[in-house]
């Protein structure tokens, strides 16, 4: 039992985890979305990128068996972990904690069902619907237009990245902003 829990692949899959995270935060983060395209650079837009980033290697791996299959579970576990870590560091109370992680929860599904359905349906003007109703709600934002062609360049971008290389760590989205976008 203790091999398992503290041995050596254990250890690997941390770091694999660790590895994968890292770059879907480092994507989230990309001053450009904030500086350039009026990403609301607070808590709520922060979470917004993060959710999106996290929706598009999750629908990468959608349909995908075996270790890719877990390795998608295991981050979208990091990430609820890393959202209630993120609102306790904010001084949400333990008692607020679950029922703002519901409510989050249930935004991170909401948007990923919405962003999965108009890229399948190839419809970009949902796209740009949806990304603009769940960023800026509060105004008409004339980036989204961006964000949706950035978004169909990562997706394209992550469908050619083999399953087996991003299982062991490998991920890589585009920069924002760079031509197309």
């Amino acid at each position: 039992m203790f091999k398992r829990l503290f041995g050596a692949k254990r250890q690997a899959n941390r770091e694999i985890t660790d590895a994968l995270y890292g770059e879907i935060v480092a994507a989230a983060r990309q001053p450009h979305f904030y500086s350039h395209w009026n990403v609301p650079d607070t808590p709520l837009g922060r979470f917004e990128m993060l959710s999106l980033h996290m929706f598009l290697l999750q629908h990468r791996l959608h349909g995908t068996e075996g270790m890719a299959q877990e390795v998608a579970q295991v981050l979208i576990d990091e990430f609820f972990l890393d959202v209630d870590h993120s609102l306790r560091e904010l001084g949400i109370s333990d008692v607020g904690v679950p029922k703002r992680m519901k409510r989050l929860a249930k935004m991170y599904y909401g948007r990923t069902a919405a962003y999965a359905d108009a890229l399948e349906r190839r419809d970009d003007e949902a796209l740009v619907a949806a990304l603009g109703r769940n960023i800026r709600p509060d105004e008409e934002w004339a980036e989204s237009r961006r964000l949706a062609a950035y978004v169909k360049t990562a997706v394209a971008g992550l469908a050619a990245q083999p399953a087996e290389a991003i299982c062991a760590g490998k991920l890589q989205f585009p920069r924002a902003g760079e031509e197309g976008q």
